[in-house]
C-alpha cells in the first residue's frame, strides 16, 4: 500500500525583521501563504527501518534531509519496530526561499502521525516541527498566517483571495544565514505594513495586497545577487501586478489576477536562464 501526500510551497507576502534575539536568531514578523506548487511524497510501510529516495532536485537522501530526520523523530514516538519507505518527488526549487524542505518535513510528520497511529494533537506536531526548522510549523498549518518569533509563533488569518503567481527562480541558490548576515550590515529597505496587509487579505482586495508587498531581506540578497532586481523589473514589464522576493530568496514571485493571467505573464517573461513556473495561492479547507 502506497500513501501519497502533497507538500506545498510557501511565499512571504510580507517579511519584517524586528531585531536579534539572545539566542542569535532574528525576530521576524511575516505574513505567509501556501501555494499550489508542491512536492509529492510516497509512503510505503516496512517491517523495520527508514528508507528515503529522492527523484528530482539536488537534495541528499540521508540524515541531512529534513524528511529523514522527521521520520526518525516520529519513529521514536511510534516505537523502534516501525518502518517506512519514503520516495520524495521534488518539484519545488531547492534553496529558493519557498520552504520546500520544510514543506516536505511537515508532510512527513503529518503522514506518519496517521500511518503509524500515533495521533499526536496538532500542537504537539507543531512543537516537533519547530525542532526541524522555523518554517515547518507554518507548513503544518498551511493556508494564510501571521508568523512571529523565529517563524514558529503562528496566528491563522482569513484565507487570502485566490491569486495567480509567476515564480522565477535564478540558477543559483542562497544561504539563509548569509542573507541575515548581509542584512545586519545593510540599511533596511521598505518595511512592511503588516496590519495593512492583514486588512487587505481580510477584504480580499488584490490591489491592496499588491500595494503592501514588502520584504526587508530583499536589499540584503540583492546586494549579493543584483540579478534579482532585474528579475523584478522584467516580471513587471511582462504584466505582473506586483513583485516580491520570497523569504531570503532568491525566488521572485509576480502576482496576477488568476492562474490564466499567471501563465500569460510566464509566457511573456524574457527568460534569462531562470526556472519560471506559473501557479496560484492555496488555502486548505478548515473543519
Amino acid at each position: 500500500m502506497v500513501i501519497k501526500v502533497y507538500a506545498r510551497a510557501k511565499i512571504n507576502l510580507t517579511l519584517d525583521v524586528l531585531g536579534k534575539r539572545p539566542d542569535g536568531y532574528h525576530q521576524v514578523e511575516t505574513v505567509m501563504q501556501s501555494i499550489e506548487l508542491h512536492d509529492c511524497l510516497e509512503f510505503t510501510p516496512l517491517e523495520d527501518g527508514v528508507s528515503l529516495t529522492v527523484a528530482g532536485g539536488e537534495v541528499p537522501s540521508g540524515a541531512d534531509n529534513l524528511v529523514y530526520r522527521a521520520a526518525l523523530l516520529m519513529r521514536k514516538l511510534a516505537g523502534d519496530k516501525k518502518g517506512i519507505s519514503i520516495k520524495l518527488n521534488k518539484n519545488i526549487p531547492v534553496a529558493a526561499g519557498l520552504g520546500g524542505g520544510s514543506a516536505d518535513a511537515a508532510a512527513t510528520l503529518s503522514a506518519l502521525n496517521e500511518i503509524w497511529g500515533i495521533h499526536l494533537p496538532a500542537r504537539d506536531l507543531l512543537s516537533l516541527g519547530e525542532k526541524l526548522g522555523s518554517d515547518v510549523p507554518f507548513c503544518l498549518l498551511g493556508g494564510t498566517a501571521l508568523a512571529g518569533g523565529r517563524g514558529e509563533l503562528l496566528e491563522s488569518l482569513p484565507p487570502c483571495p485566490r491569486m495567480g503567481l509567476v515564480l522565477v527562480k535564478p540558477s543559483f541558490g542562497v544561504s539563509t544565514a548569509s542573507v541575515y548576515r548581509a542584512y545586519d550590515s545593510c540599511p533596511s529597505g521598505k518595511r512592511p505594513g503588516t496590519v495593512a496587509m492583514i486588512k487587505a487579505i481580510g477584504e480580499r482586495d488584490i490591489d491592496c495586497i499588491v500595494q503592501n508587498l514588502a520584504n526587508v531581506l530583499e536589499i540584503a540578497t540583492i546586494s549579493m545577487h543584483p540579478e534579482i532586481a532585474g528579475i523584478k523589473k522584467r516580471l513587471l514589464e511582462a504584466g505582473a501586478l506586483g513583485v516580491l522576493m520570497s523569504g531570503s530568496g532568491p525566488t521572485v514571485f509576480g502576482v496576477t489576477a488568476d492562474l490564466e493571467a499567471a501563465r500569460a505573464v510566464a509566457d511573456r517573461y524574457p527568460n534569462c536562464g531562470e526556472r519560471v513556473l506559473a501557479t496560484e495561492t492555496f488555502n486548505p479547507e478548515r473543519s
